[in-house]
């Protein structure tokens, strides 16, 4: 299928999600559809609390996940299982044997939310990178530091520096995904690097900088982790999801909060990008002169690297702008309402997504 775009409309294969938050219970069954009505498949991040440690938890929450989809869509939940210290690598095996696991996620310890038991000491879960590595089962990498000595805005590049490069080099055969990447040495060392190695990128970090979390007072509905950096930054992202390279995919880490937990004391990490993601992406693009690339990026580079077909179904857009509301509603089983800011909340977007088409040889 080859992307048909003019200066009204756009026509390309149904994109994928390679990295999204879901969470559970009420708020997924309420945010479930914004990814479900735009994308394919979704590569789901297992940091629940608690988190998804073993095959029977991941069955179980893919099938809460289902459960949440009308029954009109076709979506398939990618399972992940979150890496501790004391995982056994049987897990894992079973998990890919069975069909079940497509990734494992490697939090560092606190390195973001619910990541409290995320790995301590990556030289200490060796035996997982190993058996990773013989199955084929790739590793998704939240790729910062937690040192205390290091300023939050340095955590990516000294990461790669400390950890990842010394990774690669040590499992030359395991396939790795830097996730959400922020920063120009990260896009760099992804497109310089000889292994298997991709990178997702996030919309939010294509349209803002740090300065945007404090843009007339504090901006906790910009703060996420990684958090944006320097404008320079931002530039390098654009390019390299805008460039045609097969190593850079769609992965909106769409990571919904409810209002108490944005605007409290502690706000958490997080933007919920899910409902407007696409529009979002194509907006770059745009911008950038490159609506050519979008289909690659969004449809394509992510099923090659996970070796996946690619969707035989489409989706369009067409050039007509849309007011982003302020906030979204939440209906609770016991009739309470809560609420979720989206990003681009009170813009307008030039783009407005169709329903999507269905092929006729389409699963």
């Amino acid at each position: 299928m080859a992307l048909n775009f003019s200066a009204e409309q756009i026509t390309l294969r149904q994109p994928d999600d390679w990295h999204v938050h879901l969470r559970d219970g009420e708020i997924l069954k309420n945010v479930a559809i914004s990814t479900a009505r735009v994308f394919r498949r979704a590569i789901v991040m297992p940091n629940l609390s608690p988190p998804i440690t073993s095959v029977e938890e991941a069955v179980n929450y893919r099938i809460r996940i289902l459960d949440a989809i009308p029954k009109e869509l076709s979506f398939t939940p990618l399972m992940t299982a979150y890496l501790t210290d004391d995982l056994s690598p049987k897990v894992l095996e079973q998990g890919h044997r069975e069909g079940v696991f497509v990734a494992a996620k490697l939090y560092p310890a606190n390195a973001t939310t619910n990541s409290s038991q995320g790995v301590s000491d990556l030289k200490a879960i060796g035996s997982l990178f190993e058996t990773m590595e013989r199955i084929g089962l790739p590793l998704l990498i939240h790729g910062e530091v937690v040192d205390e000595d290091v300023d939050i805005f340095d955590r990516e590049a000294t990461f790669i520096d400390r950890h990842l490069q010394p990774l690669l080099v040590r499992y030359p055969k395991l396939r790795v995904v830097l996730e959400h990447i922020t920063t120009e040495e990260a896009v760099q060392f992804v497109q310089d690097s000889k292994s298997n190695l991709a990178a997702t990128i996030t919309p939010h970090h294509l349209h803002i900088n740090r300065n945007a979390i404090f843009a007339g007072g504090l901006r906790s509905d910009f703060y996420c982790l990684p958090v944006a950096k320097r404008e320079r930054h931002r530039l390098a992202l654009r390019r390299a999801a805008t460039s045609g390279q097969t190593c850079f995919f769609l992965g909106t880490d769409s990571a919904p909060h409810l209002r108490g937990s944005k605007e409290s004391s502690c706000g958490c990490a997080g933007i919920f990008n899910a409902q407007y993601a696409l529009e979002s992406y194509v907006t770059v693009f745009e911008e950038e002169g490159a609506l050519e690339r979008l289909e690659a990026f969004a449809s394509e580079n992510g099923p090659s690297f996970y070796g996946l077909p690619f969707n035989k179904s489409s989706v369009r857009l067409e050039k007509r702008p849309q007011q982003i509301p302020k906030q979204l509603q939440l209906k609770l089983a016991n009739n309470s309402v809560e609420y979720l800011v989206p990003f681009h909340a009170g813009e307008s977007l030039r783009w407005s997504l169709l329903p999507v088409e269905k092929s006729l040889n389409d699963n």
